[in-house]
C-alpha cells in the first residue's frame, strides 16, 4: 500500500500533531498578547467594535452525525477522516472533502483492523442518503485523489464550484528524512475537477513564497474570491486573507497588506493570532463570522465565533459557540490523548441563524484510533444564533 510506507502511525500523528495548537512555551513567550487574538491585525481607525453573537442553542446535528457513523460502519469505502470541508454540486449532491483518510472496513467491536488503509486525501458524494467515496487508485491499492511525488503528499483545503470546475486548494508536504518530524510544507496547489464526475481536469501552482498555506478557506463575495490562509508558526498562528476579482483563482491575486491590497504575496499582512489551519469566514447577518478553533489554549475544546464588518477584519469579539466534549481526560472518553481541532461552518447547510459546524477528533495515540473508530471521525454541531 502507498501510504503504508511511511506506516500507518507515522500518516496519522503527523497529522495529530502539524502545529494543531500553541504550544506553552509560546504562551510565555507572548507575554498575555495572545488573551485577544485580534491584537496582531489591530483595530483599524474609525472601525466600530462588533457586537457579539448571542449562542441561543447548540448541540449535535443528529441527521448528519448518524449518516456519517452508519456509513463509516459499513466498510463501503470511508471509516474516518479529518478536515471534513463542503458545498453543494448540481444535481443534488453535496460534496464532503477529507485529508487524511482511514479506508476499508470496521470490526464488530468498533476497532478498526491494523492493516486498515490510509490515503492523504478522498472526497464523499452525498445524494440524499446515499454516500459513495471516491479516493484514487485501486480497491484493492488505494490512493489518494491529488497523489504527490515520491516521500510527498498533498493535504487538502477549501473549496468552490466556479469557472466551471470545481476548486479546491491542496498544500504539498515533503519528507526530509527517516524521522518522525523530518517533513515540511513545500508549496500550495490549485486543482481542478469536473463537477460531473470529479476527474481531475488539471492543477496549477498557487502563491507560496511567504510561508502561508493558502487554504483555510474559499470564498466568493460580490466581486472577489476571497482566499483565507495560515501562518504556521507553530508556537502560533496567523490569519492571512488574498482575493483574486471574478471566480478563477488562476488570475492574478491580491494580498491585505493591513490597509489596501497588494499584488505582492511578501506584503500579506498578519490580521489576527489564535486561529487554526483550518477555519471559515461567511456572510453573517451583513457582517463576517469567523468560526475557527481556539490555538492560543493548547488542544483547546473550544470553538470561537468571531464577527467583523469586512472580510479582511478586524475579527472581534470572541464568543463561544461549542465547547467540544471528547477532549482530554475530562472528556466523554476519560482519555487525555483525545484531542479536537480544525472546526469551521458549512454554509452551504446553514438554515437561517442555525450554522451547521464541523470539527474534527482525533488521539495522540495511534491505537486509540486503531482500537475505536469514533477517535477517528469529525462531528456534525447545530449552533443557533442570534444578534
Amino acid at each position: 500500500m502507498r501510504d503504508l510506507t511511511l506506516s500507518n502511525r507515522a500518516v496519522v500523528r503527523r497529522r495529530v500533531l502539524a502545529g494543531l495548537a500553541a504550544t506553552p512555551a509560546a504562551l510565555v513567550l507572548a507575554g498575555g498578547a495572545l488573551a485577544s487574538p485580534a491584537s496582531a491585525g489591530g483595530r483599524r481607525p474609525g472601525r466600530r467594535s462588533a457586537e457579539p453573537p448571542r449562542v441561543v442553542s447548540a448541540a449535535p446535528h443528529p441527521e448528519l452525525t448518524s449518516a456519517f457513523a452508519a456509513y463509516g460502519d459499513s466498510g463501503e469505502g470511508w471509516t474516518g477522516a479529518d478536515s471534513t470541508y463542503s458545498f453543494r454540486l448540481p444535481g443534488g449532491r453535496h460534496l464532503w472533502m477529507f485529508s487524511d483518510t482511514f479506508l476499508g472496513t470496521v470490526n464488530p467491536d468498533g476497532s478498526r483492523p491494523p492493516d486498515s488503509p490510509i490515503v492523504n486525501n478522498t472526497f464523499i458524494v452525498q445524494r440524499g442518503a446515499d454516500m459513495t467515496t471516491i479516493h484514487g487508485g485501486t480497491p484493492e491499492e488505494p490512493e489518494a485523489v491529488l497523489v504527490a511525488g515520491p516521500n510527498q503528499w498533498y493535504w487538502l483545503g477549501g473549496g468552490y464550484l466556479g469557472g466551471g470546475a470545481v476548486n479546491i486548494m491542496f498544500i504539498r508536504f515533503e519528507r526530509t528524512g527517516p524521522g518522525m518530524w523530518d517533513w515540511v510544507w513545500r508549496d500550495n496547489l490549485l486543482a481542478r475537477f469536473d463537477p460531473r464526475d470529479l476527474s481531475l481536469l488539471s492543477t496549477h501552482p498557487m502563491p507560496s513564497a511567504a510561508g502561508i498555506t493558502w487554504s483555510s478557506w474559499l470564498t466568493r463575495d460580490g466581486r472577489y474570491t476571497y482566499v483565507y490562509g495560515t501562518e504556521d508558526l507553530s508556537s502560533v498562528k496567523y490569519m492571512h486573507v488574498a482575493r483574486v476579482a471574478g471566480d478563477d483563482l488562476r488570475e492574478p491575486w491580491e494580498f491585505f497588506d493591513g490597509s489596501g491590497w497588494s499584488p505582492n504575496e511578501q506584503d500579506s499582512a498578519r490580521i489576527m493570532a489564535g486561529v487554526a489551519n483550518e477555519y471559515s469566514v461567511t456572510r453573517w447577518r451583513g457582517r463576517y463570522l469567523l468560526v475557527t478553533h481556539d490555538t492560543n489554549v493548547l488542544f483547546s475544546n473550544e470553538i470561537l465565533g468571531y464577527v467583523s464588518d469586512s472580510p479582511t477584519g478586524p475579527f472581534e469579539s470572541p464568543t463561544v459557540l461549542y465547547r467540544t466534549p471528547e477532549t482530554g481526560a475530562a472528556g466523554s472518553y476519560g482519555d487525555p490523548n483525545v484531542i479536537t481541532y480544525n472546526s469551521h461552518e458549512h454554509p452551504d447547510l446553514r438554515r437561517g441563524d442555525r450554522l451547521l459546524i464541523t470539527y474534527n477528533v482525533n488521539s495522540l495515540d495511534f491505537q486509540g484510533v486503531l482500537d475505536d473508530v469514533t477517535k477517528y471521525r469529525p462531528r456534525f454541531i447545530e449552533v443557533t444564533l442570534e444578534p
